[in-house]
């Protein structure tokens, strides 16, 4: 291993990035409350501010993707599509099989210049999670209690509330409704063999109702649905703290645009979609490409650059109160700052472990509640 990838192996440096985006990530959360006061007057202003906060925190993680781990993703799509990439409002649906495709979701966001104003439809818990959760807030994200009878009125009402965005948005949504395990297909399949559906190898049964309003609601400013399907090379099943270790994966993202016709058939039509996308998942594990034009959206430096300003920002002030406290020579002051290290190394901890696939939302697993929606 060569003198950079075992500094990026280390903990040390994980918990500095940690630390970084902690720190960071709470600071521009306080700043977003005091942009209120804007919005009853300007609220476009409100909204350009927000997208911008936002996107200094979540670049930090594309920024570990990107720079950090020096992932690859190779984008597969028609040519004739690709410059309205970014340049116009589309809702991208995504498939949900790793412990990182959001993070890769992110990373499409940015190559095309939409992640700081991108959507997404999450589950209501995450509204209560500092940085990111709360930052979702500010960007008017839409939140539900995946109980369809309850959330209704409430979706609708914030995706209406996006008709007049001033940034162009991608609204993402794991139609699935969950993260793939195998416990959860079985129990999917046997909600498509009792509805008469067919039956999907690689995902799950799409859940129709969310995404039937979301094109309801958004029609007259989304131009189109992209439909992509991620994988990586080589059988390889990243993880966040791959990622953190530096581990290089390669993804590879196809992205093929369309719009359903009828707002009536959106069932029918995104059932047929996931049969496509078996197809396609089938014939990427055989071939190991997909059937279009592959080409590498250039890597902008703005992460980079936005993790460098907060990096110098919070480390100098960390490591003066680090020599202070050496300097002092109390055991009590040395033996706060160990004990604060072991909380911050459970901290860190814990937040990788929520992106595990065996740690993960057990919705999709009872099956005395499977009513796909």
């Amino acid at each position: 291993m060569d003198i950079v990838g075992f500094l990026k192996s280390q903990f040390i440096c994980h918990l500095l990035i940690c630390y970084i985006f902690i720190v960071s990530g709470l600071i521009i959360n306080f700043i977003q409350l005091f942009t209120l006061i804007l919005w009853p007057i300007n609220k476009q202003l409100f909204r350009r501010i927000n997208c911008r906060l936002a996107y200094c925190i979540s670049s930090q993680m594309v920024m570990l993707l990107e720079w950090w781990s020096g992932t690859d993703c190779t984008l597969y799509t028609d040519p004739e599509n690709y410059p309205k990439y970014g340049k116009e409002n589309a809702i991208v649906i995504l498939n949900h099989n790793f412990e990182i495709d959001f993070l890769c979701g992110w990373n499409f966001c940015e190559r095309f210049g939409v992640l700081g104003s991108s959507k997404v439809l999450a589950k209501k818990e995450l509204s209560y999670m500092p940085i990111i959760g709360w930052m979702w807030y500010f960007l008017e994200i839409v939140f539900c209690k995946r109980k369809w009878e309850e959330d209704r009125k409430t979706v609708v009402q914030k995706l209406l509330n996006l008709r007049d965005y001033p940034e162009n948005f991608w609204f993402l949504i794991h139609c699935e409704g969950t993260r793939f395990t195998e416990q959860k297909h079985q129990i999917s399949m046997q909600v498509a063999e009792a509805k008469g559906l067919p039956k999907l190898k690689y995902h799950l049964l799409p859940r129709t109702k969310g995404f039937a309003v979301t094109v309801q609601c958004l029609r007259n400013v989304v131009s189109a649905v992209y439909d992509s399907t991620l994988n990586f090379r080589n059988n390889e099943n990243p993880t966040l703290l791959g990622v953190l270790n530096g581990k290089k994966y390669h993804a590879d993202l196809y992205v093929r645009q369309d719009v359903p016709e009828d707002e009536q058939e959106c069932s029918t039509w995104l059932h047929k979609l996931y049969q496509e996308k078996d197809a396609f998942q089938e014939e990427y594990y055989r071939t190991g490409t997909y059937p279009a034009i592959p080409t590498v959206p250039p890597r902008r430096p703005w992460t980079l650059l936005n993790w460098l300003f907060w990096a110098l920002l919070l480390l100098y002030p960390l490591f003066k109160l680090l020599i202070n406290m050496i300097n002092s020579g109390s055991s009590l002051t040395l033996a706060s700052f160990a004990f604060v290290i072991v909380i911050a190394s459970v901290g860190v901890r814990w937040m990788i472990g929520v992106t595990e696939i065996n740690k993960g939302s057990t919705y999709g697993n009872n099956d005395n509640k499977q009513k796909h929606k």
